[in-house]
């Protein structure tokens, strides 16, 4: 306890950290206040009575989470930074199929990436009107809407004020990022999910408290806590085959010396994928929902479907079976889009380096495909378990809010977030020969590289 209180005086006494953390605490309270502030011409009570049925498992509930409960407060930021992801993702998987955003991305450099970034940036805003257009469709069949605002009035402002409030939002990310401390995109998110978890804590509280289930309660304390647990284990997770420099000859002249060569390693990460598969996993899973609007109508039942009922429902036995085979096979696909053997192998083939006992070129190549195809094995059956968790919580009785801390992109990016923003606190502590966070070993978040990672 004592050295948690020193760290904290230390953070306290850098003046950069210190001003960079309550930058970052402005902002992220700045965005908290917009997720409260009403769209204009919208009823909230009615939205949030017609609104409550949206369980957290579903596409809806899942946005509202992301959003910190502006989805169903039909706020300003009612969108958050989802579109924002949406572009980022589609620009990202645009990298590896399109020779040109893959040029952007690889050879341009600083002005490649500022190109993105404009792109990813008019992508965000024709996502938000199309999506804004949908929200309010969404906001208008719940009756949540003013008679007497005229209709014409009621959709252009809103749009425009959808609009601005996700442009307003990646902007304040954007500038936690440059001023404040963390990914500010990632913060947004991470507060916004953070924000349910005190109303969800207490509901289970109160529910166990109500069975009698007091010990029951603590012991669900203690169970989200080793997957915390299991889940940095698996983020930091890192596969290092080692490599070698050739050696050089040091001197010049008779005085001309070999120097050794110079080892270290590639970090191969245990799930390079990340969030990803869970994503588009949980995406493809909410397209049986969709389906099942149109077979069942108004006037008939799912009772008639029941392979699609149970797909429906998140929580059931084959909904749950589908998606941890969805994860698996995504993560695969994933980790065989981002980590490429054969950049690697040319790498150390430029740099003179390469893998003790192994020839360069094609056998690099096919070293490193074969070590990364066996580490995702472990990697994607955790990821897949890990989107599967809220529906064993609810299964014993976890409030369905609460259950979804358990697992899933929820946890994934509550624990990389986390991760990435005590490692760049630690960065300034150790710049400053002050202790780090940790006795021993180092914190690696997402954008930590290590060793030739860096460089390619």
């Amino acid at each position: 306890m004592n050295k948690l209180f020193t760290t904290l005086k230390n953070i306290w006494k850098i003046k950069e950290l210190r001003n960079r953390i309550l930058f970052t605490i402005a902002m992220l309270g700045v965005f908290r206040f917009g997720s409260f502030v009403v769209l204009p011409g919208v009823i909230p009570s009615i939205l949030e009575s017609q609104s409550s049925g949206n369980a957290a498992g579903d596409l809806l509930g899942l946005i509202n989470v992301f959003t910190g409960g502006a989805f169903n407060n039909a706020a300003v930021f009612a969108l958050g930074i989802m579109p924002y992801i949406t572009a980022s993702i589609i620009i990202q998987l645009l990298g590896f199929a399109v020779p040109y955003f893959q040029r952007l991305q690889q050879k341009e450099g600083e002005s490649g990436r500022k190109k993105l970034t404009q792109i990813t940036r008019m992508l965000t805003l024709a996502i938000t009107l199309v999506q804004g257009g949908g929200y309010l469709t969404y906001i208008k069949s719940m009756g949540a809407v003013d008679a007497s605002i005229p209709t014409s009035i009621f959709w252009i402002a809103n749009i425009i004020i959808l609009s601005g409030g996700t442009i307003f939002a990646m902007w304040l990310g954007e500038r936690i990022t440059d001023k404040g401390i963390g990914n500010g995109i990632s913060l947004l998110i991470t507060v916004g999910i953070i924000a349910t978890l005190p109303v969800a804590l207490v509901a289970e509280f109160t529910q166990q408290l109500a069975k009698g289930g007091l010990i029951l309660f603590i012991f669900e304390l203690a169970v989200l806590f080793a997957i915390i647990m299991a889940t940095v284990l698996i983020v930091q997770g890192v596969r290092k085959v080692p490599i070698q420099f050739a050696k050089r000859m040091v001197g010049r002249g008779s005085n001309a010396m070999p120097a050794a060569g110079v080892r270290d390693y590639i970090p191969i990460k245990v799930n390079a994928a990340g969030v990803m598969p869970i994503i588009f996993a949980q995406a493809l899973m909410f397209l049986p929902a969709t389906v099942a609007q149109f077979i069942a109508g108004d006037d008939s039942s799912l009772a008639a479907h029941p392979i699609l009922q149970a797909l429906v429902d998140p929580f059931s036995i084959p909904s749950s079976i589908f998606t941890f085979l969805l994860v698996v096979l995504f993560t695969y696909v994933y980790t065989a889009l981002l980590v490429n053997p054969t950049q690697y192998a040319e790498y150390l083939k430029r740099q003179n380096a390469f893998i003790p006992g192994i020839k360069p070129g094609k056998a690099t190549a096919d070293f490193i495909d074969a070590v990364t195809t066996r580490i995702t094995l472990p990697g994607s059956i955790f990821l897949g378990l890990i989107a599967i968790l809220p529906s064993f919580a609810v299964a014993f009785g976890v409030n369905v809010a609460f259950a979804m801390f358990y697992g899933g992109t929820s946890l994934l990016i509550l624990v990389a977030v986390v991760l990435d923003t005590l490692q760049q606190i630690e960065s300034h502590l150790l710049m400053r020969r002050y202790d780090g966070l940790v006795k021993s070993g180092k914190i690696q978040g997402r954008s930590r590289m290590q060793g030739i990672g860096a460089s390619m």
